[in-house]
C-alpha cells in the first residue's frame, strides 16, 4: 500500500510540476502580448492594430496546438505516455528561452514579428502534446474512485503557472518604462530555463502508464477517432469551450480592456490574475473531490450554468473601476469555472477507447482552444473596438458557457454510446 500511494505521489507531482512549467511558458506570452509586445515587434500600427497584430500572434500557438495534440498523441498513443512529456518539456523550453532573446523589429526588421511567430507556433506544438499526456498520467494510474482527483493534478499546474507568470511579470512591471521595453519583458522567457530542468529531472522519474504497455496499438490514432469517434470529439470540444474562453477572457483579454479603457494599472490587473490562480489552485482539486463524490456529469454542468451567469457580473464589477470589485468578479468568476475544468480530465477520458485516448482528448482540448482560448481575446477586442462597453463581450462568453452546459448534458444522454465498455464506464460515473 505505501508503494503504490509513493507511485502515486510522484505521478501526481511529475502532473502537477510538469504541466505547470509549461503552462507558465504559455502565460507569460500571453501576459507579454497585452503589456509589451504590440509595441515592440509592430510599431507602425496604431494602437488598436497593435493589440491586435500581439494577440493575433498569441493565436498562432492556439492554432498550433491540435498539430501538436495529433502529433504528440500518436505517439503517447503508439509508444507510451512519458515519452511524449520529456519531449515537449525539452520543445517548450527551447522555444521559449528563444523569444527571450529575440531581437525587435527595430533590430531586425519585418524578420522579427516573423520568427515571433514561428517560435510561439512551436510553443502551441509542444503544449499541445502536454495536456493529453499529464492527464492520463493521473487518470490512467489512479484507483477507481479517485480518477477525477488525481487527473485534476495537470489542471491544478496551469494556475500555478499562471501564478508565477503574473508574480514575475508583477515585478518586472515595477521597472521604469524603458527598462521594460529595452530588456525586462525579455526576464520571464529566460527564467523558464531553470523551470524546465527542475520539470525533467522529476518527470524522468516516472514510469510509463500501464495501459500504455498492455493496450493493442491503432495503426493511426487520428484516423480511428475521426472515423469513429467524431461525434465524441465535437461533444468533447464543446463541453470545454466555456472554461478555456472563461479563463482567457477574465485575465488575457481583462489586462488589455482594463489597462487601456478602464483606468487600471498593469498591476491592478496583475495582481488580480494572481488572485484567480490562488483561487483555482483551492477549487480545482475540491471540484475533483466533489465529481467523484456526486458525479462529473452534474458537477460540469452546473459549472458552466454558473460561469454563463456570472459573465456579465464579472464585467460589470470591472467597470465600476474598483480594483476591489474587479478582484471580486474576477475571482467569483473562476470559482465557477473551476467546477468545470477541474473534473473535465476524467470526464473526458472516457470518450475514448486506450489505444485512441490520448489522441482524442488532445484533438477535443486543443480544438476547444482555438474555439475558446486563441480566437476569444481577439473576438473581445473586436466586439470593443475602439468604444467602452464590455456588454457584447459579456454576453459572447455567456453563450459558451450555455453551448457547454449542452454539450455535457449530451454526452450524459450518449454515454452508452460514446463510452468503452462497463470496465471504463465508471470513469464518467
Amino acid at each position: 500500500m505505501n508503494t503504490e500511494r509513493r507511485k502515486l505521489r510522484r505521478v501526481a507531482m511529475a502532473s502537477l510540476v510538469g504541466t505547470t512549467v509549461e503552462w507558465y511558458d504559455f502565460f507569460i506570452y500571453g501576459t507579454a502580448a497585452a503589456l509589451a509586445l504590440g509595441d515592440l515587434f509592430f510599431p507602425s500600427l496604431s494602437p488598436t492594430a497593435q493589440t491586435l497584430s500581439a494577440f493575433a500572434t498569441f493565436a498562432v500557438g492556439f492554432l498550433a496546438r491540435p498539430l501538436g495534440g495529433i502529433l504528440f498523441g500518436h505517439i503517447g498513443d503508439r509508444v507510451g505516455r512519458k515519452h511524449v512529456l520529456i519531449v515537449t518539456l525539452l520543445l517548450m523550453g527551447f522555444s521559449t528561452f528563444a523569444i527571450g532573446v529575440l531581437p525587435t523589429y527595430e533590430t531586425i526588421g519585418v524578420a522579427a514579428p516573423i520568427l515571433l511567430t514561428v517560435l510561439r507556433f512551436v510553443q502551441g506544438i509542444a503544449v499541445g502534446g502536454e495536456w493529453g499526456g499529464a492527464v492520463l498520467l493521473g487518470v490512467e494510474q489512479a484507483p477507481a474512485k479517485r480518477k477525477t482527483f488525481y487527473g485534476s493534478f495537470a489542471q491544478v499546474g496551469s494556475p500555478l503557472g499562471g501564478l508565477l507568470a503574473a508574480a514575475v511579470f508583477a515585478l518586472v512591471e515595477l521597472l521604469p518604462s524603458e527598462a521594460l521595453h529595452t530588456w525586462g519583458w525579455r526576464v520571464p522567457f529566460l527564467l523558464s530555463v531553470v523551470l524546465i530542468a527542475v520539470g525533467q529531472i522529476i518527470r524522468s522519474k516516472v514510469e510509463e502508464v500501464p495501459v500504455a504497455r498492455r493496450q493493442e496499438k491503432a495503426r493511426l490514432p487520428i484516423g480511428t477517432v475521426l472515423r469513429d469517434h467524431w461525434t465524441a470529439v465535437l461533444l468533447g470540444t464543446g463541453a470545454m469551450i466555456v472554461t478555456l474562453t472563461g479563463f482567457y477572457l477574465s485575465t488575457t483579454f481583462l489586462t488589455s480592456y482594463g489597462t487601456k479603457h478602464l483606468g487600471f494599472s498593469a498591476n491592478n490587473l496583475l495582481v488580480g490574475a494572481m488572485l484567480v490562480s490562488v483561487v483555482q489552485i483551492v477549487a480545482l482539486p475540491l471540484a475533483a473531490i466533489l465529481a467523484d463524490r456526486r458525479g462529473r456529469q452534474p458537477v460540469i454542468l452546473v459549472g458552466a450554468l454558473v460561469t454563463a451567469a456570472l459573465s456579465v457580473p464579472l464585467f460589470a464589477l470591472a467597470d465600476t473601476g474598483s480594483v476591489l470589485l474587479l478582484w471580486v468578479g474576477m475571482a467569483l468568476f473562476n470559482i465557477g469555472r473551476s467546477l468545470v475544468y477541474g473534473p473535465l480530465p476524467a470526464f473526458a477520458s472516457a470518450l475514448f477507447p486506450a489505444e485512441v485516448r490520448f489522441t482524442g482528448i488532445s484533438l477535443c482540448y486543443q480544438l476547444a482552444g482555438i474555439l475558446g482560448g486563441g480566437i476569444a481575446p481577439l473576438v473581445a477586442v473586436a466586439l470593443v473596438g475602439e468604444g467602452e462597453h464590455y456588454l457584447p463581450v459579456a454576453l459572447y462568453l455567456a453563450a459558451t458557457g450555455l453551448l457547454s452546459a449542452a454539450c455535457v448534458f449530451m454526452i450524459g444522454r450518449r454515454v452508452d454510446h460514446l463510452a468503452e465498455p462497463a470496465s471504463e464506464k465508471e470513469l464518467i460515473a
